[in-house]
């Protein structure tokens, strides 16, 4: 497919997705379930061969080179994501190399904070550290009773858990968690049901589901307390 041809059929669901790793595949496969069009390019062959009947469009090219990227359409894209895992170099330079194609939105995947940095200051709009956020979130997990949680931003996050007995059979206003603890009900699931807007008047049993939003230090400090630690 030419590149001519590609820019024709690109729209806003489509994105470039580089290096066919357990995060880029990840990636690709995530956004290929939610019916968006995906280039996934990788130098090796092998592995281009082993997605090729996964993704819309599988291609090999050595992004470390603009003129490869050039010829695949790149530039065309709104969104790409970089997804190169130990391979520092191809990483910073694929980045860049987007960046000086124009593309809107590069995500990019950095293996520390030093990488993290780079990826920036070249032109990467979005930079995630997987391991790094992994191992955050677990650490949260493990202290009170939260069953999920994601740092929206540094010190603010959201998260998810079971209502204890210390808090059943009582409306949310009547709980005034916020005024009380500093977190928000935002959502709320019954068993058997699907989750549904957390409002003044919604009361929650034992074993319901809880959608909280707050600092990360009121988070844990109300699930901590929730768990009867």
């Amino acid at each position: 497919m030419s590149a001519k041809r590609r820019h024709a059929a690109l729209d806003e669901h489509s994105v470039l997705v580089i290096g066919l790793g357990r995060f880029g595949t990840a990636v690709a496969a995530t956004l290929t379930e939610q019916d968006w069009d995906v280039e996934a390019v990788d130098h090796s062959l092998e592995l281009v061969q082993r997605w090729s009947d996964e993704f819309t469009h599988v291609v090999q090219a050595d992004t470390t080179d603009i003129e490869a990227l050039r010829q695949i359409g790149a530039g065309d894209f709104e969104r790409a994501v970089v997804a190169i895992g130990s391979n520092l170099e191809a990483s910073i330079l694929t980045t860049a190399n987007l960046a000086d194609l124009g593309v809107p939105s590069i995500w990019a995947k950095a293996m520390t904070k030093q990488h993290a940095r780079i990826l920036q200051r070249i032109g990467a709009h979005h930079v995630v550290l997987p391991e790094r956020e992994m191992g955050a979130r677990i650490g949260r997990l493990l202290v009170g009773s939260l069953t999920d949680y994601f740092e929206l931003e540094s010190g603010f996050g959201i998260g998810r858990m079971a209502c204890s007995a210390k808090f059943a059979d009582k409306t949310l206003a009547e709980l005034n968690l916020r005024g009380k603890y500093g977190v928000t009900v935002v959502a709320v699931k019954h068993p058997g049901e699907a989750f549904a807007d957390a409002r003044p008047e919604t009361v929650i049993g034992k074993g319901d589901q809880l959608v909280i939003t707050g600092s990360t230090e009121r988070l844990q400090q109300f699930s901590g307390r929730a768990s009867g630690q």
